[in-house]
């Protein structure tokens, strides 16, 4: 064939090129496997530990989360039955008998109820000067100021004795020398932790009389505690044979638990380790980690317990054994690397074997190459692009299917770049018919905005003088009738609310017709301040409507609007969303970034009720002028002018209501209007 070299591979050069070629091939081939695999392995021991760890911290934190929502529940149960019993007519039969059966029969009444609320103390103080005056715990003062109150709090011995001896016999804690812990010259712990609760008794003219005060001592409450880990950690609740504990501290010093010491005893009376109580009675934090506790590692969670008067008096604190995961974790970590090991074993076995194949069309290259010396027009073998045996077959390959190759790559770039041009100016076409739309859409939106402003305002003119002469005469009428008006009263304001509502109408027109008239000064504002502003002035239609409020407000971005007028809109849409409520239910507030192209934008904000929702024939006339679901009062402008404010600004306003899911509006505004 003309063009090709004639090559014969001499016997000096030919065993050595093979030897180098297999060698770089399985090289090729387990190097991987030999670096990357032992690599990954300590890779993910490192990220699998610690994920593994950070498994375990988000499991105790919500044990913590359950532990204090059922502290939480039993405080506000033992608050909530102090009120009752202090508003109830029982306690107020018993205030009106005769001083000596009134205090036979108060006695009586609280001897039974303490028993059936599982109360240690439950009394009643009369409101004198003295009481008035002396300093109080502050359930016992915000009682007397006339509000219940519940917190928890530290009764000393002698409060404790003057209570009952039964408690401060059980508030009697010794202590038990623990590791790790701070160092104290103490022999016992005498004081109480305290649910104490207190609530004002008021007589039949609303005058505070008395106090009602009561409370649980948590000091070896064993039930308590018992009850709280059996809802964190019910049986089965934890894996690998780990088990949970709970524990209420008075200060450092266990006063209810159920870790157990090397006897089986309650730890009561142990105290917590210097680091916990640095980090939590000292600094306020909550601790979610490992610790030692009495006499084995914990995943732990401590949280402080705060006074009344805002004083760290003690920890609530759940936890579970951590050997068990940590063994389990070993025993996992070990399969993995058992089974890393074998796939690297096979693995290295297969690449060998591989690697004898990949050589074997390179042996069937050089029969090509000498069948093509020896003229064989047919024999082929493609160009390889190396200096090794691969490269020695590609220099002396077919040189007219090099040829032939480049005339058919250059076809194709000519063919490729015409139909990028002609892709190029098909999209410019394409945009350029798209802008001439959008150009005329808008030429006929302002030319019927420029119409529509001055028919409004030339209704709205001739409209306000007539309403005016009636509103003017009303007045002239009751006051020229005077008493003789009382009969038509109902009526007169009648037509006064309806001048009133079509004043109403007017203005949104104008608004609408003219907006640029009504704009107002432009400032920053946020969504939760928009939010809240808002839900404070419908507060008395959700307390009327039985109306739950669910807010997600996500998005930390300011936009720059007048604030009254976005605020009407979100009021607006509030209002609406009540209304479609009327038995009740849950309306939900969301903010989160609007962003576009991975660019931002500015934040959307949706207002979402648990009505029946918006048929899907209104959804299209939703935002027509005048268009009404037949609200009682509604005149159909509401979210009409909303539409047009969001509008102005660059924004918009979309509503959804997917069947059965209540509605959904949301409002997309952005952090700079555009005109």
């Amino acid at each position: 064939m003309p063009g090709l070299g004639h090559l014969t591979p001499s016997a000096d050069t030919q065993p050595s090129a093979r030897r180098s070629l297999r060698t770089r091939l399985l090289l090729l081939a387990l190097l991987p496997l030999g670096v990357v695999l032992p690599l990954l392995v300590a890779v993910l021991g490192w990220w699998g530990g610690d994920y593994f760890d950070r498994l375990l911290v988000t499991k105790v934190r919500s044990d913590l989360a359950v532990a204090h929502g059922y502290f939480e529940r039993v405080s506000d149960g033992t608050g909530r039955s102090l009120a009752a019993l202090a508003e109830s007519e029982r306690l107020a039969r018993s205030l009106r008998l005769s001083p000596a059966a009134r205090d036979r029969a108060i006695n009586d009444l609280l001897l039974s109820i303490r028993g059936e609320q599982r109360l240690d103390f439950l009394h009643f103080v009369t409101v004198d000067r003295e009481n008035r005056e002396k300093p109080q715990r502050p359930a016992i003062a915000s009682a007397l100021a006339g509000s219940p109150l519940t917190s928890s709090e530290v009764f000393s011995p002698e409060e404790l004795a003057a209570l009952s001896p039964e408690l401060a016999q059980r508030a009697q804690t010794p202590l038990i020398a623990t590791a790790n812990a701070r160092p104290d010259n103490r022999a016992s712990e005498n004081r109480g932790l305290v649910i104490h609760a207190a609530a004002p008794v008021r007589d039949a003219a609303g005058k505070i009389v008395g106090v009602l005060e009561g409370g649980v001592l948590l000091n070896k409450n064993l039930d308590f505690i018992d009850r709280l880990n059996a809802i964190v950690y019910p049986e089965g609740a934890l894996p690998f044979g780990s088990a949970g504990t709970a524990t209420l501290f008075l200060g450092d010093v266990r006063v209810a638990t159920n870790v157990r010491l090397f006897a089986g005893d309650r730890a009561i009376g142990t105290r917590v380790s210097n680091a916990v109580h640095g980090a939590v009675l000292g600094d306020g934090k909550t601790w979610l980690d490992r610790a030692f506790v009495v006499s084995d590692w914990y995943v732990s969670a401590y949280e402080p317990l705060v006074s009344g008067a805002g004083e760290r008096i003690g920890m609530l604190y759940v936890g579970f054994l951590e050997g068990p995961f940590s063994g389990a974790r070993r025993q996992v970590f070990a399969g993995i690397a058992l089974l890393f090991g074998l796939v690297m074993l096979v693995a290295g076995t297969l690449a060998a074997l591989w690697a004898r194949r990949v050589f074997r069309p390179v042996e069937r290259m050089h029969a090509a190459m000498h069948a093509i010396e020896r003229g064989d027009a047919h024999a082929r073998v493609g160009a390889v692009g190396s200096a090794d045996e691969l490269g020695i077959v590609a220099a002396h390959f077919d040189r007219l299917l090099d040829q032939l190759q480049a005339q058919t790559d250059s076809l194709k770039r000519w063919g490729d770049s015409l139909d990028g041009k002609v892709a190029e100016r098909t999209a410019e076409l394409e945009q350029a018919v798209t802008n001439l739309k959008a150009a005329q859409s808008q030429l006929v939106k302002n030319e019927k905005l420029a119409a529509i402003g001055q028919l409004t305002a030339g209704v709205a003119h001739e409209i306000n003088n007539p309403i005016a002469v009636i509103q003017g005469n009303l007045e002239v009428l009751r006051a020229l009738l005077g008493p003789q008006a009382e009969p038509v009263e109902p009526e007169i304001k009648l037509i006064h609310e309806q001048v009133h509502r079509i004043r109403l109408i007017v203005t949104k027109l104008l608004q609408f017709a003219r907006p640029h008239d009504y704009a107002g000064y432009l400032e920053p504002v946020n969504a939760p301040q928009l939010v809240q502003d808002s839900l404070l002035l419908v507060r008395h239609l959700l307390k009327k409507g039985h109306i739950a409020i669910e807010q997600q407000l996500d998005s930390s971005r300011q936009i720059l609007c007048n604030k009254s007028e976005v605020q009407q809109v979100i009021i607006n849409l509030l209002v609406n969303a009540i209304e479609a409520m009327p038995s009740g239910g849950l309306l939900k507030l969301a903010a989160e970034d609007w962003d576009e192209a991975d660019m931002p934008v500015g934040l959307r904000l949706s207002v979402s009720d648990s009505g029946s929702g918006i048929p899907a024939k209104d959804l299209e006339r939703l935002f027509q002028p005048f268009f009404t679901a037949k609200k009682p009062g509604g005149n159909g402008l509401g979210l009409w002018v909303s539409k047009t404010l969001i509008e102005r600004y660059g924004g918009r306003l979309t509503a959804a209501s997917p069947p059965g899911q209540g509605a959904c509006f949301t409002v997309w505004l952005r952090c700079e209007p555009i005109e």
